[in-house]
């Protein structure tokens, strides 16, 4: 199916001496449309991780202790900034660990719409993309607030949000597992890592139309990572070094398609013998 996009995802074309400036123009115009997009998302990123290092720190200072929140454990009930609190800690986090990994679909998104306003077509900046792309992650961490709630009220995590269940933790590692091991994860997978295919076939005009594909790629990539993610329960919802390794790996699962396969199924082999390791006690 044709959107119309084909001919600005072709790269401009002369003769002579005019081939040899559009192509020094074409390289200058990508390399801006990345920076844009490199510094724009990475000032977020670094924002939301500054963030979670500074949550981190105060967690683990035993100064001021009794004027932190902590998340009511063992039947206590959860009142209404308990649920605000965990969800803005996870919707953070989100943005912390997804938004890296989002560079890729944003600079094509970011390319399209300069060549489509250099054509005197209707233009949307790309925050209205990214926003679109978060707003799927910020269900997730609404669902995944829902999901902690029963685990404090059954003890199943501290209320510094530690596992403290070897049942929980194997119980989460072994689904991680098999998920990395399905064909959805698969082709959810495949979307997220074909920016042009996806907005070759997705391309809806206007505001409305980008926040909704920004909203549909995002989608595809909780579908891709979203057993992934539950592994915090596991290892500790705050242990930054697990949410580094694990944004690591997510963005490297995007990025080298070659070895997608071999990581999807490496680390579901590895998730699984982790968790038959923790049964076995």
């Amino acid at each position: 199916m044709s959107t119309g996009l084909e001919p600005l995802l072709m790269p401009p074309s002369a003769d002579g001496d005019a081939l040899s400036d559009n192509a020094r123009t074409g390289i200058y115009v990508r390399l801006k449309d990345r920076l844009v997009v490199f510094a724009g998302i990475g000032a977020v990123s670094v924002t939301a991780w500054a963030y979670m290092i500074y949550m981190y720190v105060q967690m683990g200072s035993m100064h001021g202790m009794e004027d932190m929140w902590m998340a009511p454990t063992g039947g206590a009930p959860w009142a209404l900034i308990d649920f605000w609190l965990t969800f803005s800690m996870w919707a953070v986090m989100m943005v912390a660990m997804m938004a890296p990994s989002s560079v890729p679909m944003v600079t094509m998104f970011a390319t399209i719409n300069r060549r489509r306003r250099a054509n005197r077509q209707a233009y949307v900046p790309p925050a209205v993309f990214v926003i679109g792309y978060l707003l799927a992650w910020m269900a997730f961490a609404a669902a995944v607030t829902l999901l902690q709630w029963p685990l404090h009220s059954y003890a199943l995590l501290t209320p510094m949000m530690d596992n403290a269940s070897t049942s929980l933790a194997a119980v989460v590692l072994l689904a991680a597992g098999v998920y990395q091991l399905t064909p959805l994860k698969d082709a959810c997978l495949t979307k997220c890592q074909t920016p042009v295919a996806f907005l070759m076939t997705r391309w809806r005009d206007g505001v409305g139309g980008a926040l909704q594909m920004g909203l549909r790629h995002g989608a595809y990539c909780v579908g891709c990572c979203w057993a992934v993610m539950l592994v915090m329960f596991a290892v500790g919802v705050m242990n930054l070094l697990w949410m580094a390794l694990i944004a690591l790996f997510v963005l490297l699962e995007k990025v080298l398609k070659s070895w997608s396969r071999p990581l999807r199924v490496g680390s579901g082999v590895l998730l699984i013998g982790w968790a038959l390791w923790l049964i076995s006690g």
